[in-house]
């Protein structure tokens, strides 16, 4: 599954979602993860609104976004896409955030992870 962060350096989470500029997104399975791309945001946006939905289309590949905060507006245009997001609150790594939802995938796993994860053998094994 795609997972997009904010961050300004690569590694660690460290960014509002409806400020950042730029996305890490990385491809996490349960067993391994790599980096995919940086999406690159532009500001022309005129109001928060825009501002949001610029970032959700731009991100729609993604399955979960996970950011340092959210806010309430943007969480649920996210979710309106079918698209998980993750706050974490302070400064993470980012491979902190990686190693333990590759965890997560490896154990019997959360809903919400479920439909985020795109495989069928792995849907019917959480489904069980």
């Amino acid at each position: 599954m795609k997972v997009a962060f904010t961050t300004s350096n690569g590694a660690v989470i460290d960014e509002n979602f409806r400020k950042a500029s730029s996305y890490s997104v990385w491809d996490i399975g349960p067993e391994e993860s790599y980096y995919v791309t940086t999406v690159f945001i532009r500001e022309d946006a005129v109001n928060e609104d825009d501002k949001i939905n610029a970032r959700v289309e731009a991100l729609k590949e993604c399955a979960i976004v996970c950011a340092k905060e959210i806010n309430g507006p943007a969480a649920a245009k996210l979710v309106s896409r079918h698209i998980h997001p993750m706050k974490t609150g302070s400064r993470v790594a980012v491979g902190t955030i990686i190693d333990q939802l590759q965890d997560v995938l490896r154990s019997s796993s959360a809903p919400w992870i479920c439909k985020a994860h795109y495989t069928e053998n792995f849907l019917e094994e959480c489904i069980q």
